[in-house]
């Protein structure tokens, strides 16, 4: 396993793993997991993360409603207090007092005394940032929250925050892959330049990059379903992405999946945390850490990802609405 330099480590001093463990599936029945995933699996996911040297693992109080916080703090135990511990706050009614509530209450499920990083999970469209950041800092004086984070923030609204602040926001979690590459325009340069961190969910475009789908075997899960990448016309503009992907794998005696979490975490201000569905997926996703990329290899996997085009807005949405309709009337 690889980490951040020291200077990107946060207050805690603690190490946060590059490949760390997104826990969105914990307890969420859109993923269609089952029952026995949330009772058994997901602690074992847990334990053999632990044992590769993750230390990054992230949740949010609206995953499952709270069960995926319940789920991981149980996993975790004792081991609470030496992880880098994220979790996220939504923004529904962030006034400071509610902040300050809601921490309490994700602690609480977590079994934490510590929550390392405490985020705001979307920037609230009608409310500015100053009240929620005062509940922030209020955390932060009485030991709750180590650092503070957003998500899915905008580079200006990223800044913004920090003036609320009045000190440094960690981290931006956001959608980086290579099939979302926007962070690398602006958020990415400005983490290398001033010593935050960007935090990559669905690194692998929620499978899409890990070459096993296509017309064949499409996505069942809501989750994917409710995703245009997968309508079958995306999977087959994919086709020359995934191949090259291959091709470098093959150099690398890796998998397209691991490749594309190389690629991912290949700038020194970002991580990732990819989900597991299993103990299996867990060790290869911790595995491409340790993939070292040339700058060759990493051009040429931007050049085919830029050659790939999907239907995406309008043309998007009556696609997927008319291959639903389809399914129905089948």
């Amino acid at each position: 396993m690889r980490y951040l330099s020291s200077d990107l480590s946060g207050s805690t001093g603690k190490k946060i793993s590059k490949i760390g463990l997104g826990t969105w599936q914990f307890g969420s029945k859109e993923w269609g997991y089952g029952q026995s995933y949330a009772d058994t699996e997901a602690a074992s996911i847990v334990r053999r993360a632990l044992e590769l040297g993750v230390t990054l693992f992230d949740t949010a109080e609206i995953y499952g409603f709270g069960r995926s916080e319940r789920i991981l703090g149980k996993a975790l135990g004792d081991d609470l207090g030496s992880i880098f511990l994220a979790t996220k706050i939504l923004p529904v009614m962030p006034i400071a007092p509610i902040v300050e509530q809601r921490a309490v209450a994700s602690a609480e499920r977590l079994g934490a005394r510590l929550l390392d990083l405490y985020q705001v999970h979307q920037p609230n469209p009608g409310v500015r940032d100053g009240t929620i950041m005062r509940g922030m800092r209020a955390l932060q004086r009485v030991g709750l929250v180590g650092e503070v984070g957003v998500s899915n923030y905008s580079l200006k609204r990223w800044i913004a925050a920090e003036r609320a602040l009045g000190s440094r926001v960690f981290s931006n979690q956001v959608r980086y892959s290579l099939v979302d590459r926007g962070p690398d325009r602006d958020l990415i340069p400005y983490a290398l330049d001033h010593g935050r961190v960007v935090i990559a969910y669905s690194p692998l475009a929620q499978g899409l990059l890990s070459g096993r789908y296509h017309e064949g075997n499409l996505p069942a899960n809501r989750v994917r379903a409710a995703n245009p990448l997968f309508l079958p016309e995306n999977l087959e503009r994919a086709v020359g992405l995934i191949a090259t992907l291959q091709a470098i794998a093959d150099a690398h005696s890796a998998t397209p999946a691991q490749v594309a979490l190389a690629w991912a975490i290949h700038q020194p201000a970002v991580v990732a945390i990819p989900g597991a569905s299993n103990v299996a997926q867990l060790e290869s996703n911790a595995a491409a850490a340790d993939i070292e990329l040339s700058d060759d290899e990493y051009g040429t996997l931007l050049a085919a990802a830029e050659r790939f085009n999907p239907v995406t807005g309008v043309n998007a949405v009556s696609k997927m609405a008319k291959a639903r309709l389809g399914a129905r009337r089948r």
